[in-house]
Formats: C-alpha cells, structure tokens, sequence
C-alpha cells in the first residue's frame, strides 16, 4: 500500500511538474532543439519553389533546419489536414497558399478544419495565376478560345491544381463572365497541370505562374490570361483578365502557418526567422521570386489572420456567385 502511495504521489509530482508555465516557457526558449518539417499540401513544383528562399535562409536565425514534406491531395486539404491534427509543438508546420483554407471548406463539407485550427506565423509571397495552352495550339489569344468554347460548348478541356483550388475558382468565375462551359479535369498541382498541357492531355491548365514561366520563356506554352490587377514583369505581353474585359482579379498568397495551441512563444521565434530573412536577406530573395514572377510581401501573424478570413469571406461570396 506504502508503495502505490509513494509511486502515484512521484506521478503527481511529475505531472505537475511538467503542466507548470514555467517548463513550457522554458520549452519555448529552446526551441528549435530538432528540425522542423514544412507540409506542402500540393506536388513538387510551386509553392515550395516559392517558399524556398525563406526555407533556406531561416536556419540561420533559428538554428536547425526546415525541411519539405510533400502531402498532395484533394485541392490542398489533405495536407492542411496533416498541420491541422499535427502536435502544437512547432516541429510541424504548413507552407500553403490561401486556397486550401479560405475556399474549399465553402464546397468540400468533409473537411476536418476550420481557419481556427491554425495559427499563422507569416504571409511572405504574393504571385500570380495564369491560363495557359500550347502554344502551337489553336488560341493565339482569350478571344480565340472565348470564340471556339462557344462554338464547341463542353468539348475543351482544362485542369487545376485539384477540385475547387484557387485556380479553378479563378477559371470558373471568368467562364460566367464569358458565357462559356468547359470540361474539367483536376490534377495534384500546377506542375502536373503544366505537364498535362505540354503532354496534349488536356487543353488548357489554370495554374501557378512558376511552373509555367519556364516554358512560357521557352515557347512552348502561351499565358493567354493572367488573373491579377497588373501584368507580369516576366511575362509583360500576357494581358490580365481584366484589360480584356473579364474583371476576374485573384492574387495568391504564400506563407507559413502552424497548428492551433502552438506556444505564443514558438510562433513569434518563427515570425521573427521570416522577418529577419527578409531584413537581411531581402536582395537574395527577390532576385529568386522575381526570376518565377512572384514578389515578396510580409504580412505579420495578426494581419495574416485577417486577410485569411477576409479571403474566406470572399470565396464564399464568389463560389455562392460562379456555382461551378
């Protein structure tokens, strides 16, 4: 009987021990004490190419390495999943676009997250969407193909980075606009979509510029449209969508977030990586992202929660709007 006593009493003192506010501060002041995994929710090809700059110069300012871990799937939401059901210990984060969790939960009601099941750390890239076919194709511009898909209603074919990705949104709502119907395939990301067109799978691809700009610069693919206010430095004979007269304007946003309950202490050691990478880094990071036609932002953890929710906000009010 002495023994069990004195056994549950060592028990409660360790459990104590370690609920205590003053061991997890101390958790939080060591922290990294191990590398940290970045869940890419889509393929090789994009938003990890983007995130790149930040993945490799952040190690300086914290002390261990991030590395890539690809979970493509279901428009983004399988790996969304992953950092959302991840321990809030900090060593498992999300390097994601704003799609998989400012529109798809408007349309996919499976999904096992809300915006409130992370915790932003920091917005750090802005690029853009294009829609792009061969370019020995048949469309030598969006009035082209606005013409043909009128005449042909269903018969061209066109894919995204997965059902109800931003991509597809952007398609869709500048189909409605143009009175046209086309057929929809889905694939795991923008650089299977690039591959698919250049492949002749499919006809056109709503996609991320970096995998497309390489082949666009190489001449085998067309950017018939791109989805933002300007045109592209890198591409500037790509008129936007809005100059044409489809006022379909959807920037994508790029950043790192974390699962709720991670330490206040965790998310501001990382915010703090981003900023500083970009405070001395700054020449080094936007020689990379200009050279994919992408630019740097940094939007704080605060702010970076707002302009999600605005987003999803926004989606919704869209999707309700274009109901592909």
């Amino acid at each position: 009987m002495g023994k069990r006593i004195f056994c549950s009493l060592v028990l409660l003192a360790i459990a104590f021990f370690f609920s205590t506010p003053g061991v997890h501060l101390a958790a939080e002041q060591k922290y990294p004490t191990k590398p940290i995994q970045v869940i890419i929710p889509f393929a090789p090809g994009d938003t990890d190419n983007l995130l790149r700059p930040f993945i490799e110069k952040m190690p300086e300012y914290l002390g261990q390495p991030l590395t890539f871990v690809y979970k493509p799937g279901a428009a983004g939401t399988l790996g969304a999943g992953v950092v959302a059901s991840a321990k809030p210990d900090g060593y498992t984060l999300g390097g994601l676009s704003q799609s998989a969790l400012t529109i798809v939960p408007h349309v996919q009601k499976e999904v096992s997250f809300t915006l409130q099941s992370f915790a932003p750390i920091a917005c750090l890239v802005e690029s853009p969407i294009l829609l792009v076919a061969k370019a020995d194709g048949p469309w030598k511009n969006l009035k082209d193909l606005v013409s043909e898909a009128k005449s042909k209603p269903g018969q061209i074919n066109f894919t995204t980075a997965g059902t109800y990705n931003i991509g597809h949104i952007a398609f869709e709502a500048f189909a409605q606009r143009a009175g046209i119907k086309l057929n929809f395939i889905p694939s795991q990301g923008s650089g299977p979509s690039i591959t698919a067109v250049l492949g002749g799978h499919v006809h056109l691809a709503s996609a991320a510029i970096v995998p497309a700009l390489p082949h666009i610069q190489a001449g085998t693919l067309r950017a018939l449209g791109v989805y933002s206010q300007n045109r592209v430095a890198t591409i500037p004979d790509a008129p936007t969508f809005e100059e044409l007269g489809y006022p379909v304007v959807i920037p994508v946003y790029y950043g790192f977030i974390a699962p709720k309950g991670t330490p206040q202490g965790v998310i501001e050691k990382l915010h703090l990586a981003a900023q500083k990478v970009i405070e001395n880094h700054g020449g080094f990071v936007d020689e990379r992202l200009s050279k994919m036609g992408a630019r740097r932002i940094f939007i704080g953890t605060g702010q970076y929660a707002n302009l999600l929710q605005s987003q999803y906000e926004y989606y919704g009010e869209l999707i309700r709007g274009i109901k592909p």
